[in-house]
Formats: structure tokens, C-alpha cells, sequence
């Protein structure tokens, strides 16, 4: 890799082993500079369309709403991701990354802040939906931008290192929920519910503007990168996409089977993952504790342990170049840890351990299941195909934290719910063994 000097100094280019740059020492420098500036957006995102799940420990009793109302506005959220999540990404193909992220994170600050002021079951419905349609386009377009930097035998330890921001945003989010839950009660004349919506929104308004600042659109403008570099870097991904048998248009991965295939085992998955953002503190109060605060860190436990998973499997992956049944294994630990958690939820402990081994594998999976797309889509194929299997599998969004819902309101209890998911856990693991290619 050049030195930093190169960058500076147009004949250092001509020297030595600048025109030919240490591709593995570019890819550091690359995920270095993109990956912690991504991860940071993801945890605003994140926890702005989740910090409804500790907003309900006090909403739901201010405004009279029933769990299953809680549910149905938890998952709508969804339906307005699933619609608008194509055209977005179709869209940054077209405008690029920059205009795109930037517009996408202003708006669900916007969105997020305005959810302070709900006071009907219509309301928010209402807002959540359009929180939804603001947000979507986000991840399936950093998974888009990052096929721009890193060719395939590397995307699955860095999608790892890019959705460690699912876990840390569990990690950091809850204790700074409950924090704000707590300090934020009788504070002038909202509800500390109302603050958290308020106080966790500006600071995507205010990251919106810097993604125009710092984010680069593809390596050819990376000023940080020598022109070596940029060069090999560009031509390393055209190589791949132009080889092999990728599909190209939108029309082609619409036809391929193995889109609709990847849609319905992410279906299964992030079935699990709305399950622990939208109901782990339903679940630690339901086990004993109710202390806003107290919820928040011990809520932050089962993602941390994911967050080592996710990025251990996905390291894995690459390095010994398997997918499936690194896939398939992450997805039966899940379900066999909410199955666990539903039969104990009588005891905090092991509900906790519980649930800490259903975050291990529900995130563990993420990594390695968005390296298989990768494998057989390119160009627009990939823009809308990679957003395709992102909006029907978050459809899973609206439908888990629903039938949690209902299924306490009918039963009174949150064990029914988890096994539900856990079956779809289940059913993801035998979908991907049956029918995803050894590689």
C-alpha cells in the first residue's frame, strides 16, 4: 500500500510498489474510514425505530392502548419500509449513495421526533408507517454501496463489522432509553416517553448533514485512497461483476428463483431480530424487573453477546469461504434459544441466558445470509434485487411483533409469541440447507 505521502505527491505513484497496492492493507483502510461512519448512521436508525419498544413501558398506560395496539403500530412500521424500500434503491443507483443516505437519515429524525406527539391509536399508525417509508432504502443501501468497495470474498466479515451496529445499537440504545426514561419523568410538560422520541431524533437531523460531507460516493473519489489504489480498487469489483453468470437488470433478479428463495429465509430471520427489538423489554419486565434503567442495561446484555457472534461468523465465513451451514446453524441456535426463553420465563436467570442465546444466533446469522446474494447479483441487479429481499424479509417486521401482540392479549402470556418465531427461526435453517448451493 502507498504511504500516506503518495496521495500527495503524483510521482511517488511511479515508484516502487505504489502501482501495484497491498490490496489486503487497502481493503483495512477502506472499512476503517466507511465502516464506523455506516455503523454509527445504523445505530441512529436503529434506535429510532425501535425506542418505541421502551416509549410502551409508560405510553401505553398515558394513552390507554392495549398490547395489541402496541403491536400493530411496532410492526406497520414495516409495511411502509416494504413499499418504498425498491424505489429508494433504485433511486440511489441512479442519484448516488450520498444525496440518498443523507435524505434518509434527516427525514427519520424528522419522523421520529414527531412520534413525541401521538396521542391517538390512529396517530401512530399513522407516524409509524411514515417512519417506515422515510427509513426504507437505508440498509439495503449500505449493503448496495459497500458491493462498490469490497469484491465478495470479503463482504461477509465486513457486512459483519457494518451490522454489528444491530447489537451495539441494542447494546447502547436500551441503557440510554431508560436512562432518558428516568431522568426525563415530569421534565416540563411531556411525558419522559415524549422525550425519549425527542431527545433520540435530533442527532440523526444533525448526522444527516455530515453524510454530504463525509461520505464518499465510490473510490474514484476517495480522496484518502492514492490513485493506485482507487484504480485497483475500482478494477477488482468491475472484474467480478463482469464475470461468471450475474444477473445484471432488475427484470433478471425479479425472474431469478433464488431471490425469492434469499426473501423467504430473511423473512424467517429478521423475524427474530423485531422479536428482541421490539419486545426485550416487555420480556426483562415480564421476568421481574421494572426499573426503566435497570431494563435498559440489563436489555443491553443479549446484544452484546450477539455482537461478538455476529462478527466471529461472519470472520468465519470468509475465511473458510462457507455460507450455508453457517447460516443454518446460527438460525436453529435462535430458535432454540426463544423456545428456552418462553419456557422460562418464570425464572430471570436462565429467560435471560435464554434470550442472550437466541441474540447470538439470530445475529449471527445477518452477516452470512447478505453474502449470499452477493454471489449471483451485480449492477442494477443487485440495487433492486439486494432491496427486494430486504423489504419482503422485513415484512417479518410487522408480522412478529403483531402475532406477539395478539397472541398475549388472547393468552396472556408472552410464551405463545416466541414460539411462533421460533418456528420461523426453524423453518429459515431448513430452507437455507434444502435449497441454498454448497459452495
Amino acid at each position: 500500500m502507498s504511504s500516506p505521502a503518495s496521495a500527495t505527491h503524483p510521482l511517488a505513484h511511479d515508484a516502487g510498489n505504489a502501482a501495484h497496492p497491498d490490496m489486503d492493507a487497502t481493503y483495512r483502510k477502506i472499512a476503517w474510514r466507511l465502516i464506523p461512519f455506516l455503523v454509527t448512521l445504523f445505530i441512529l436508525a436503529w434506535i429510532d425505530r425501535v425506542n418505541v419498544g421502551f416509549a410502551k413501558l409508560q405510553m401505553l398506560d398515558d394513552l390507554q392502548f392495549s398490547e395489541a395496539v402496541y403491536g400493530l403500530g411496532a410492526g406497520i412500521f414495516f409495511i411502509g419500509y416494504f413499499l418504498f424500500e425498491v424505489p429508494s434503491n433504485l433511486l440511489l443507483e441512479k442519484i448516488g449513495a450520498r444525496k440518498t443516505l443523507a435524505r434518509i437519515t434527516i427525514l427519520w429524525g424528522g419522523a421520529s421526533m414527531a412520534m413525541a406527539y401521538v396521542t391517538t391509536p390512529t396517530m401512530f399508525y399513522v407516524l409509524r408507517f411514515v417512519l417506515g417509508v422515510v427509513e426504507a432504502g437505508f440498509f439495503p443501501g449500505v449493503v448496495l454501496y459497500l458491493t462498490y468497495w469490497f469484491p465478495a470474498r470479503h463482504r461477509a466479515r465486513v457486512n459483519g463489522l457494518f451490522m454489528t451496529s444491530f447489537a451495539i445499537a441494542g447494546a447502547v440504545g436500551g441503557p440510554i432509553a431508560g436512562a432518558i426514561m428516568n431522568g426525563m419523568q415530569d421534565v416540563g410538560h411531556l411525558a419522559n416517553w415524549q422525550w425519549l422520541f425527542i431527545l433520540e431524533g435530533i442527532p440523526s437531523v444533525i448526522a444527516g448533514f455530515f453524510v454530504l460531507l463525509y461520505l464518499p460516493e465510490k473510490p474514484v473519489n476517495a480522496r484518502w485512497l492514492s490513485t493506485a489504489e482507487q484504480h485497483a480498487v475500482t478494477a477488482a469489483v468491475e472484474a467480478e461483476n463482469q464475470g461468471g453468470h450475474k444477473h445484471v437488470s432488475f427484470l433478471d433478479a425479479c425472474r431469478n428463483y433464488r431471490v425469492w428463495l434469499c426473501a423467504a429465509v430473511y423473512f424467517c430471520i429478521v423475524s427474530g431480530n423485531a422479536t428482541i427489538a421490539f419486545w426485550s423489554p416487555s420480556i426483562i419486565k415480564e421476568i421481574g424487573i421494572q426499573n426503566a434503567l435497570q431494563i435498559g442495561l440489563i436489555s443491553a446484555i443479549p446484544f452484546l453477546a450477539g455482537t461478538l457472534a455476529m462478527v466471529w461468523n461472519g470472520m468465519h465465513s470468509d475465511k473458510t469461504g462457507e455460507r450455508r451451514m453457517h447460516c443454518a446453524v446460527a438460525a436453529l441456535v435462535a430458535a432454540a434459544g426463544l423456545i428456552l426463553t418462553g419456557l422460562f420465563l418464570h425464572n430471570a436467570v436462565l429467560a435471560l441466558v435464554a434470550l442472550t442465546l437466541a441474540s447470538i444466533g439470530i445475529l449471527a446469522a445477518f452477516p452470512v445470509f447478505w453474502s449470499i446474494p452477493g454471489a449471483f447479483l451485480a449492477g442494477t441487479a443487485a440495487a433492486g434485487g439486494i432491496a427486494l429481499i430486504n423489504s419482503i424479509g422485513n415484512l417479518a417486521g410487522f408480522v412478529a411483533p403483531y402475532m406477539i401482540g395478539a397472541l398475549k392479549t388472547s393468552t396472556g402470556s408472552l410464551s405463545s409469541g416466541l414460539y411462533f418465531v421460533a418456528a420461523l427461526e426453524f423453518a429459515a435453517a431448513f430452507l437455507v440447507v434444502l435449497f441454498v448451493k454448497k459452495q
